[in-house]
């Protein structure tokens, strides 16, 4: 962690582990899913620290606070130590990944693909119900 002055948002994004490449943080920025204290921006936005940072990953919203800066990218142990994510972004992604596993355990994948027999069964039934 340095103290360096003039960090770009897609720098820092890329240093504190978010995203795998720089040009795939500067993408996702100028896609509009990152927000920099609840604006869009583009990538060679100066990053502050105490700034609060939204951003996307997957069907994940992630908030984060920023604690520090780097322009290297690092281990993710100290890359961590660069942000804080807020209590409320914690407990949404919590509820999301509940929400996920349910969702499979109701749905569950068979252990094997149906033969022709159960294909042809299973097409019978559709063609019923339309």
């Amino acid at each position: 962690m340095t103290d360096t002055v003039g960090i770009r948002l897609d720098k820092w994004l890329w240093a504190a582990r978010f995203y795998k490449t720089r040009s795939l943080a500067k993408d996702m920025i100028e896609g509009g899913k990152v927000h920099y204290n609840g604006y869009r921006t583009k990538p060679g936005k100066t990053v502050e620290i105490g700034a609060n940072i939204e951003l996307w990953q997957g069907f994940n919203k992630i908030e984060i606070v920023v604690k520090g800066l780097s322009e290297q990218r690092q281990k993710a142990s100290i890359a961590q130590t660069l942000y804080e994510e807020t209590p409320e972004s914690v407990a949404r992604r919590e509820k999301q990944a509940l929400e996920h596993k349910l969702q499979i355990m109701f749905a569950p994948h068979p252990e094997q693909r149906p033969d022709k027999k159960q294909r042809r069964k299973l097409l019978t039934l559709k063609h019923h119900f339309e």
